[in-house]
């Protein structure tokens, strides 16, 4: 691997007869709107939402399978203390549109989230 991992949901989908988008992956999106050339150094993948999601199992494990989930090349040697960083199947992995905002702006220098 050699850029981070992006995995999204896919918006429009369904759930119990009703369509639905993905409230952290669309944060996400926006930080990526606002912040192009994050799309240059980053690989995004878009998966569906119903479960199991097979990319993500053999990356992260079956515990590991929600979104929106940036999983890591490498990990910088320093980063921030409050910066929640996971590990599962020897892989680096942040969740949650907060924290990988945090992580994005801690790594490529973007604006954090306020």
């Amino acid at each position: 691997m050699n850029h981070d991992q992006l995995y999204l949901l896919k918006p429009d989908f369904q759930d119990q007869g009703k369509t639905y988008y993905c409230p952290g992956c669309a944060e996400v999106i926006g930080i990526l709107e606002f912040y192009p050339e994050l799309k240059r150094s980053i690989d995004i993948h878009y998966v569906d939402f119903p479960r199991p999601r097979p990319e993500l199992i053999s990356l992260l494990g079956e515990a590991n399978q929600g979104c929106p989930v940036l999983v890591l090349a490498t990990v910088p040697q320093i980063l921030p203390a409050q910066l929640n960083v996971q590990r599962a199947n020897g892989r680096a992995f942040v969740a949650n549109a907060r924290e990988i905002g945090a992580y994005l702006a801690h790594v490529h220098g973007i604006g954090l989230p306020h």
